[in-house]
């Protein structure tokens, strides 16, 4: 079972559905029930949580959920008392301290060598730290698996668009997007007939993708009046 992915929200900055974690817990209970007692450990509505809903393909129905703050997300991982609940709680945690790692300015160290053998010693330790540096650049952009896959925006430039607002108004008419609460995450079939992905970074964050077999697909529905049928 994935992790609750990160998203970037306007009001509590960070959060996560409410839904993604309560099935990634393997909760034993209905989620309504279960989100309402929650609720009724003290969290602020509108600081701690916001109620929204989503449409459901499988079900093919509206069905409601909450975005919590990643704050909030820990205490009820915490709550919970079991191995899901701590391993949920690590992960909020350890996705913390990348991001707060990430965020801290490196001071450069100056050093002055004094003699021949200190100025040579320098300049190999340098290219070793520019080679050490250059292996982190490329695991990390191995991380995000961008060899096949792009960014929405990106799509958009490659079939002629000027910005990748008329791309995501397409996608939205044809409900490619998870309408929950107002992110941008890919609806579960689109995921499934391989049109795009979703990547997570090494700070925990979402990333939007289309397949190539989904950017043929952006193509189409752009060279046709009527959208595109999905093989």
């Amino acid at each position: 079972m994935q992790f609750p992915i990160i998203q970037e929200h306007s009001q509590l900055k960070q959060a996560v559905s409410a839904r993604e974690l309560f099935n990634f817990l393997a909760i034993n209970d209905r989620f309504s029930v279960w989100i309402d007692r929650m609720i009724g450990y003290g969290f602020s509505e509108n600081q701690d949580y916001l109620g929204c809903s989503f449409y459901d393909t499988r079900a093919n129905k509206n069905l409601v959920d909450y975005v919590v703050s990643v704050d909030m997300a820990k205490e009820l991982s915490m709550i919970q008392r079991s191995d899901k609940g701590k391993q949920a709680r690590q992960y909020f945690i350890e996705c913390e301290r990348k991001a707060k790692q990430a965020a801290q300015p490196i001071e450069p160290v100056f050093q002055i060598p004094k003699t021949l053998g200190e100025a040579l010693q320098l300049a190999a330790n340098q290219a070793l730290q520019i080679e050490h540096d250059a292996t982190k650049v490329n695991a990390y952009e191995r991380l995000i698996d961008s060899s096949h896959l792009k960014s929405v925006g990106d799509v958009a430039k490659s079939i002629g668009l000027k910005s990748a607002q008329a791309l995501n108004g397409k996608l939205e008419t044809v409900k490619a997007y998870d309408s929950r609460c107002g992110n941008r995450v890919w609806s579960g079939w689109f995921v499934e007939q391989g049109l795009g992905e979703m990547k997570t970074t090494a700070d925990g964050y979402s990333s939007n993708k289309m397949t190539t077999k989904g950017q043929a697909w952006a193509l189409d529905l752009f060279g046709n009046n009527d959208l595109p049928a999905i093989n």
